[in-house]
Parts: structure tokens; sequence; C-alpha cells
């Protein structure tokens, strides 16, 4: 049922809305890739980075389960014991462990790791706005906010629907 659907929408997808498709996709490519590689000439840590300590900054209490975090950043839990390993070791984040469940453990960000996202982000909204966001009006701004917005309610009803209650 999905399969069959999945194709007939795709048959729908006109030219116009594919290659609109396409070039959002390689804008964000290309534009993440500019910005990873201004972090790296100024001799900062990978965008991945500055997700997890963005990301923990705002959590209460500054930490989260380990596999909230990995949700919260789009990785696998394999792919995030990985980073939090480089970021403890880094002295960015350290490990708790939660006091409920012996196997669960937390991820916090320590003011090492508040300091590095600060400088990341001198960085980031740099890139954000050298690569992107100076070449849209104010007009143009308001109105890609809304579209994806929209866009990602959408997604994410339908990819978690709301249930009956």
């Amino acid at each position: 049922m999905i399969e069959l659907r999945m194709k007939v929408m795709a048959e729908q997808l006109d030219e116009s809305r594919s290659r609109m498709w396409r070039l959002l996709r390689t804008t964000y490519v290309t534009v993440v890739a500019q910005i990873e590689q201004d972090l790296e000439q100024a001799g900062l840590p990978p965008l991945i980075w500055y997700s997890v300590l963005w990301t923990l900054e705002r959590a209460p209490q500054q930490e989260l389960r380990l596999h909230e975090l990995a949700d919260a950043v789009f990785l696998s839990r394999s792919n995030i014991t990985r980073l939090i390993d480089r970021l403890e070791a880094a002295g960015l984040l350290c490990r708790k462990r939660c006091p409920m469940d012996r196997r669960g453990a937390y991820a916090a960000i320590t003011p090492e790791g508040l300091a590095m996202r600060q400088r990341m982000w001198a960085i980031y909204a740099e890139g954000i706005a050298t690569y992107l966001t100076d070449h849209l009006s104010d007009e143009e701004v308001k109105v890609l906010e809304s579209v994806f917005e929209r866009a990602l309610v959408t997604a994410q009803t339908l990819t978690h629907p709301i249930k009956d209650q």
C-alpha cells in the first residue's frame, strides 16, 4: 500500500517541484560543507559537535539521556556513543549515570562545552549569513520560514500521526 502510494506520488511530482527539491538538497549540502571547512580552518571541531553542544545547552539541567540526544541530532545510538566519547575526551561534556536506571546514562555539557559552542557559533553564524541569508530579502526569509515550518509539521505528522484520544 505504501509503495503504491509513493509510486503514484513520485509520478505526480512535476519538474518544477523536482528541481526545487534538488536545489534545496544541493544548497543545504553545499552550505554545510562550506561551514564545515570554515570551522576546520578556524581550528574548531565539526558541525555535529555544535549540534550536540547546542542541544545539551538548551536541555533541562543542560543534560539528556543518550538516546534522547541521538534522536535530537539525528544520529544512531552507536554513532552518538562514539561521538560522546570524543566530546567527553575533549572535556566538552561528561556522562552521568541515571539514578533510576543503572544501565542508562546522561550526557551533560561542561563549562568548556558551553565556551566551545559559543566559539563555534561565531563561525557558524557567519557562514549561514555569508552563504545563504545575506542573499535573501527579509520577505524571502519570512516566506522560506513559513514554507519550511509547514513542510516540517506535515512530514512529522505523516511520520508520527497523532492518535485519537
